[in-house]
């Protein structure tokens, strides 16, 4: 399997397939950053849902349903990852907050589109995105498909992303 590597300033940035070592690291990063950026805008049922539905064995469910993981690995420390399903929606997209504005979301799309061509997409992906990450893909390409979405007490935004 292809990994594909990046410095960035200090750091050894690795992007590469998800591993089950990587597990833990990726339910506690999901859980920190959807507590901060998604789910306090949700009802308490909404956030407990949420969650609950994307603790580890909720993530390891959806490997084993054939979702695609990229981690991107610092010097061995987990510092975000994608997840792709069915080759076209994203469904997963967390960074560490540390390494916000540095282009790592982008780097870690590009690397997940990439796979997912590869394994036989068209091009179009879909997501719905917090709140927090619209602009985020917004300038990955994405557009809005319709208004801001509440399902289950949880705020999204359909969006769609077609190759140029």
């Amino acid at each position: 399997m292809v990994s594909y590597g990046f410095a960035k300033a200090a750091h050894d940035m690795l992007i590469r397939p998800f591993e089950a070592s990587d597990l833990a690291a990726c339910a506690r990063l999901l859980r920190a950053s959807a507590s901060e950026f998604i789910v306090h805008e949700s009802s308490r049922e909404g956030a407990c849902t949420f969650l609950r539905e994307n603790d580890e064995e909720g993530i390891r469910g959806y490997l084993a349903a054939g979702y695609v993981y990229h981690v991107a690995d610092a010097a061995g420390e987990l510092a975000g990852f994608i997840a792709i399903r069915d080759n076209s929606h994203v469904f997963h997209l967390f960074i560490d907050k540390r390494w916000h504005g540095q282009g790592l979301a982008r780097r870690l799309w590009d690397v997940a589109r990439a796979a997912a061509l590869e394994r036989g997409a068209t091009g179009t992906f879909t997501v719905n995105a917090s709140n927090y990450a619209l602009p985020v893909y917004e300038a990955f390409g994405f557009e809005r498909t319709a208004p801001t979405q509440c399902v289950k007490g949880l705020y999204f935004n359909p969006m769609r992303y077609t190759p140029a």
